[in-house]
């Protein structure tokens, strides 16, 4: 797996890293690979750009596969997230980033039909990759019943859901994020506890699933 840039490199686990791919001299760089003794080549920018179409800033990352958890990594923590069936790795990179900023130690996932960790993600996740545990189950709706034998509360997000200003969110709870288009799935929704809405004053509807994930998981983290 690849992925790029300088920030990225100093967020990703040094035991995670093959190889460090560069077409730029960078001191604070070559200390940080010397002092973790990361193996990398110097080479040119337009191989780099052989290697991948992004922008790589002149620095790639060879990194091993993202080796994803299991519901028994979970450690009986208070805020959990599950997105249902995302597809835009731009989406989850971001949702990832603003979970780790919000505290939140673990994400699930479904194998089939969802987006997983690429290097798209990792990149907008500005790394935060390597903080979060990501955990991939096979089916949600028995991952739900689990957790809520497990005394979480579990709260979807859809628009027709009550204000989620109006509602207090202590204790062991779970968000759930639906499909950019499609929202959550009528399983999922009929297995929650509670489903929940953002006030929307515009004429727009409806928000991008980040946005959306962004807002909800500060609120019910109790940090705005």
């Amino acid at each position: 797996m690849l992925a790029y840039g300088k920030n990225i490199l100093f967020m990703t686990d040094p035991k995670e890293i093959k190889k460090v791919y560069l077409s730029r001299k960078d001191e604070e760089i070559f200390n940080y690979l010397k002092t973790h003794k990361i193996h990398y080549v110097m080479t040119t920018t337009e191989q780099l750009n052989k290697m991948t179409k992004a922008n790589h800033q002149g620095i790639i990352i060879e990194r091993d596969e993202y080796k994803y958890y299991t519901l028994e990594d979970i450690n009986n923590e208070e805020f959990l997230l599950i997105l249902d069936h995302l597809e835009d790795p731009h989406n989850l990179g971001a949702i990832i980033r603003t979970a780790e900023a919000a505290g939140i130690k673990s994400i699930i996932i479904p194998k089939d039909r969802s987006v997983s960790i690429t290097d798209t993600v990792i990149k907008t996740s500005v790394g935060t990759t390597s903080k979060v545990k990501v955990i991939k189950v096979t089916n949600i709706v028995e991952t739900i019943k689990k957790l809520q034998k497990n005394d979480y509360f579990v709260y979807a997000s859809a628009m027709d859901g009550k204000d989620a200003r109006n509602i207090d969110f202590s204790g062991k709870k779970v968000l759930i994020i639906g499909n950019e288009g499609k929202g959550i799935s009528s399983l999922v929704r009929n297995t929650c506890d509670e489903i929940i809405k953002i006030p929307m004053i515009g004429e727009v509807n409806s928000l991008n699933a980040s946005v959306a994930a962004g807002i909800l998981i500060f609120k019910m983290g109790g940090l705005i």
